[in-house]
């Protein structure tokens, strides 16, 4: 459950376990062991991971499961009131203790009367494993974790508290594992980390992307890297140059800014202000002309008055990001924003983050019919079923502007076959809404 990071968590401790003997199998009913990796950056991931667990817990009594191991960012934060509170849960592993998995089932397997001990959730050093991840992604592209934590400590962010401090993979680890997932069929890395920009600080002593990124487009057989949570205040020109001359790192970047209004990123604890923000695209813009950007604003936050708010309007107006979350605030226990007077209503922060979707839609719209005429080179992500038209396949892919699952995609007719992970040339001939419409030359 939860982001990329955790998924690639979870990837790894697939691998780990069927390397140990394991076998998966796709009907939880049938399952002896159910293991849940939770997420609860927010109060809606927490209510979901637990309707989750209680839900998967009946399995035990309608299915074959013996055993329910809960693990991940809730169980490392709340786990004494897990215990206390769900004694459906036989095991709670914090992050990190993944690492533990094969050998902790291995004991489980030895004595399964009563319930499991539960296991160490400090946090470890290092890789959890080197065994080959188990990639839930469909083998053509993959998420490429370079770091663990984070340093920021963001008034309204719990993540330095559950994940710990910034603590970058080294790099030799990081080009085996891309290496390793290239040569398995991966045809995109999208690299993660909850700051990417900062990779290497803490093993260097300066920041290493750059040089990561250099070495990563050397693996031959990769076609795309693409850049993931890239805060504004560490993009250097070095990278934007690299980004601007490399053709196999995607002229995109995600940069969440949080927000629009000084007092509001002041309070935030962010490390930007609104003008360091529009000077950073206007920059961007420049070098790299045909970039596409994606941002994550918040609304709702604690002391947000409708002037802060109009500036985040603002913002979105002149800056036109091509790719746009919004998200309302959620007052997470242990922050400082948590503590913050003057709480906004969550129906008005609602109202605030419908009304930029509805002012981002229009730029989207207008960005989609702008990209008529165009020819790119895109991924195939599979084929759907529905809609075509006798003798012809229809396709659903995805161009450098689109990232998995969270971005837009391109539709295209072909009377060839292609599978997923294919490269083809199309050019855009329509839009519809988010989605383009291409056909092959």
């Amino acid at each position: 459950m939860g982001c990329d990071k955790n998924l690639v968590d979870t990837e790894q401790m697939l691998g780990m376990l069927l390397a140990d003997g394991h076998v998966y199998c796709d009907d939880v009913a049938a399952a002896d062991i159910i293991m849940v990796n939770t997420c609860c950056f927010i109060e809606d991931a927490k209510v979901e991971s637990i309707e989750t667990i209680l839900g998967l817990a009946e399995y035990k009594i309608s299915g074959r499961a013996r055993s329910l191991i809960v693990m991940g960012c809730l169980a490392e934060r709340y786990k004494e009131q897990i215990e206390k509170e769900m004694p459906e849960v036989d095991v709670v592993l914090g992050m990190e203790a993944s690492s533990k998995i094969a050998r902790l089932l291995a004991e489980m397997d030895t004595d399964l009367t009563g319930r499991a001990k539960t296991a160490d959730c400090c946090l470890s050093e290092g890789r959890a494993t080197a065994a080959r991840r188990v990639l839930t992604t469909g083998g053509h592209y993959a998420y490429l974790k370079i770091a663990e934590g984070c340093d920021k400590h963001c008034t309204y962010c719990v993540i330095p508290q559950i994940r710990g401090p910034y603590r970058s993979v080294p790099m030799e680890a990081l080009l085996d594992e891309a290496a390793d997932l290239v040569s398995a069929g991966v045809g995109e890395l999208v690299i993660v980390a909850q700051e990417t920009t900062r990779y290497g600080m803490d093993l260097y002593g300066e920041p290493r992307l750059p040089a990561l990124l250099k070495a990563l487009c050397q693996i031959g057989g990769l076609r795309w890297v693409r850049l993931l949570y890239c805060y504004p205040e560490e993009i250097s020109d070095e990278l934007i140059e690299l980004l601007a001359q490399e053709e196999k790192i995607c002229n995109y970047l995600d940069i969440p800014i949080q927000h629009g209004s000084d007092k509001i990123l002041k309070m935030m604890g962010r490390k930007t202000t609104r003008q360091q923000i529009v000077a950073l695209v206007e920059k961007l813009r420049r070098k790299i002309p045909d970039i596409c950007l994606r941002t994550t604003l918040m609304t709702g936050f604690p002391g947000e008055t409708k002037a802060d708010h109009l500036m985040n309007m603002q913002l979105v107006e002149t800056l036109g990001f091509d790719r746009l979350g919004v998200f309302c605030y959620s007052a997470e226990e242990g922050t400082g924003a948590a503590r913050l007077p003057r709480r906004v209503s969550a129906a008005k922060g609602r109202l605030r983050r419908a009304q930029l979707m509805e002012a981002q839609q229009k730029k989207a719209f207008c960005a989609a019919r702008a990209m008529k005429g165009k020819r790119l080179w895109v991924m195939v992500e599979g084929r759907v079923v529905e809609g075509a038209d006798a003798g012809t396949n229809l396709y659903m892919a995805r161009t450098y502007k689109d990232a998995p699952d969270i971005d837009a995609c391109l539709y295209f007719e072909s009377e060839r076959e292609f599978m997923s992970g294919d490269f083809v040339e199309v050019t855009v001939t329509d839009a519809r809404y988010y989605d383009l419409i291409g056909e092959i030359p």
